[in-house]
């Protein structure tokens, strides 16, 4: 099996993948939920989904008859958002307790039987520090996992350089995020998916996880330096590869068959989460098999060839 041989077909599988959501990143960015705009988040279960005859004897939908009662209580409405049965998750900017009260009794007037089931209001400063943090959270994590793969592949054979395991390593994490949240974007766009600060827990499993997956690898091409001495680089890789591929794929099926069960049987609230778990994952396996090891191959080789002409 000849995975190294085929590098730029996964280089290029990686990029088509990639595009779509980098482009989507572009246009449209993320739709962020209150834990990084601020504003008031109100969630609501209404008896009966209720539709009402308007002015023009047009069927308006719930949505927009609770967009009508809350805008009555002078209130903008960020979104409207239908989690489960008959749950409408409300969003608008920043209320006090007084205004909540009053939008409360009037849904309640509106729809009878209805109750409330949540509500929180985060400030915009506490939403801006909220992405700060995270942004500064996925930034020292990849900092510290190539210096963390350096110091561990520190006696890694010459003219193999540990720092060049590190930043392939971190290559494939950086993958694996633009995909992330390229697909989410994608979803924030078309389907109205919200990233909230569970999606940030969600971003640094990932990396964690993948990174464990590329450090099988690189450790397999590490021991396969000193055995296969004197062999090409390309050859050592791809042996490495061939020899971890079963135990990478295996390990990341068990988790991806929990994952699925989860969003199966799990409830509302940790649906996107799991989503964003299973994508990651997914590309998380793909791109340490497939693109970490090629990475290091390829600058490798490159590596060895400026040398060669220099001496």
């Amino acid at each position: 099996m000849d995975i190294i041989g085929k590098k730029y077909w996964y280089f290029l599988i990686s990029t088509v993948i990639i595009v779509p959501g980098i482009i989507s990143l572009l246009l449209f960015g993320l739709k962020l939920s209150i834990d990084f705009t601020g504003g008031s988040r109100q969630e609501l279960q209404i008896a009966s989904v209720q539709q009402v005859q308007d002015k023009n004897s047009k069927l308006q939908t719930s949505n927009e008859k609770i967009k009508e009662t809350v805008e009555k209580q002078k209130v903008e409405v960020s979104s409207i958002q239908k989690s489960g049965d008959n749950v409408y998750i409300i969003r608008t900017k920043p209320i006090d307790e007084k205004k909540h009260q009053e939008i409360k009794n009037a849904l309640i007037k509106e729809f009878p039987k209805s109750k409330e089931l949540s509500f929180q209001t985060i400030g915009p400063t506490i939403g801006s520090e909220t992405t700060l943090n995270a942004l500064k959270a996925v930034l020292i994590a990849s900092i510290l996992i190539v210096f963390y793969i350096a110091w561990s592949f520190r006696k890694v054979p010459k003219p193999a350089s540990s720092f060049r395991f590190g930043i392939c390593a971190v290559a494939a994490l950086v993958h694996d995020i633009l995909l992330l949240v390229g697909v989410f974007s994608i979803l924030g766009h078309f389907f109205n998916v919200e990233v909230d600060a569970l999606f940030i827990t969600a971003v640094l499993t990932v990396m964690g996880f993948s990174v464990h997956d590329t450090i099988v690898v690189f450790d397999r091409i590490r021991e396969n330096l000193r055995r296969m001495a004197g062999a090409p680089f390309a050859s050592i890789v791809n042996e490495s590869i061939i020899q971890t591929l079963g135990r990478s794929l295996n390990t990341s099926l068990t988790v991806l068959l929990v994952l699925f069960t989860l969003l199966i049987f799990g409830g509302e609230s940790m649906k996107w989460f799991i989503v964003a778990l299973l994508i990651g994952i997914a590309s998380g396996t793909y791109s340490s098999i497939f693109n970490a090891s090629a990475l290091l191959e390829v600058w490798e080789e490159r590596a060895r060839r400026k040398g060669l002409r220099r001496t």
